[in-house]
């Protein structure tokens, strides 16, 4: 299964494959490499080893008080003030709880991580983990979409969450398939990666400027339909994933990215950053 298409037909959808093809071929355009360059020289000094184990967010542990199970790993909620974490440190703390078969506590980690301050008027991130938590099949879904993951790979992860548990949507189930991804690489394909929101809209500039360029989408009707805000399809995630991992040895390849650099440190530097794509 492609993008959900309820209009389109299959002349859209090849347009869509089109225009994923010249990506692949093109990838990161000038203006991105230079842009990327330009972080990692700001922040390499944060990032050693090539990964962003180091990104640290923080987050208020007393907003989350009514949350259960919380994972040591994280602050006490009934601590005042705020804490931080890093994605190193959830990253051990879903190890640890997917030992324990503990899913839903990895799930809390991530999200967490995820949400960081931010929230809306009506406390979007602790009461929309309740009723996350409260959903009667989660450990089942959670334990499933591990299973598939490990076993057939990370599109296949997202397949099993995807509309599976009301209230927990793509920009946040895939944290927790990224985190998983560490502690349990898949036995086959590409690792998991966070895709939200963001990078869908930077892939959506860079799909805009080569459906343009190519002439399968002048008026990046395209780019907009599959890369859209959000529920992306299957099929969607892993075309993202391919074109990160391919642009990371792009990176790599030059002069201004780390050498063996992990594909989630251009995901943690394009979450960051923006550039001319049209350049």
């Amino acid at each position: 299964m492609k993008e959900p298409d309820e209009h389109g037909g299959r002349g859209r959808q090849e347009r869509a494959d089109a225009v994923d093809r010249e990506m692949a071929a093109r990838l990161l355009p000038g203006p991105a490499v230079q842009a990327l360059g330009l972080w990692w020289e700001k922040n390499g000094a944060a990032y050693p080893n090539g990964t962003p184990g180091a990104h640290t967010i923080r987050y208020t542990p007393g907003r989350w008080v009514e949350i259960d199970p919380w994972p040591e790993a994280l602050a006490a909620t009934s601590a005042g003030g705020d804490a931080s974490v890093s994605r190193a440190e959830v990253a051990s703390a879903v190890a640890d709880a997917l030992r324990r078969d503990a899913f839903r506590e990895a799930l809390v980690a991530t999200y967490v991580w995820g949400k960081a301050k931010r929230g809306t008027p009506g406390g979007s991130g602790p009461s929309t983990l309740d009723k996350i938590l409260a959903f009667d099949g989660l450990d089942s879904v959670l334990a499933a979409a591990v299973t598939a993951m490990r076993e057939h790979g990370a599109s296949q992860g997202y397949s099993a969450l995807l509309g599976q548990v009301p209230g927990l949507g793509p920009a946040f189930f895939t944290k927790f398939l990224y985190f998983t991804g560490i502690a349990i690489p898949p036995a086959h394909g590409l690792r998991p990666l966070i895709l939200d929101r963001v990078l869908a809209r930077r892939l959506r500039q860079l799909a805009a400027a080569v459906g343009r360029a190519g002439g399968h989408d002048p008026d990046g009707s395209i780019a907009a339909w599959v890369w859209s805000d959000g529920n992306w399809s299957p099929h969607r995630y892993q075309v993202y994933l391919s074109f990160m991992h391919a642009a990371t040895e792009q990176l790599t390849a030059g002069n201004s990215w780390p050498s063996g650099a992990a594909p989630d440190l251009l995901e943690c530097a394009m979450f960051t950053i923006d550039w001319d794509a049209s350049g």
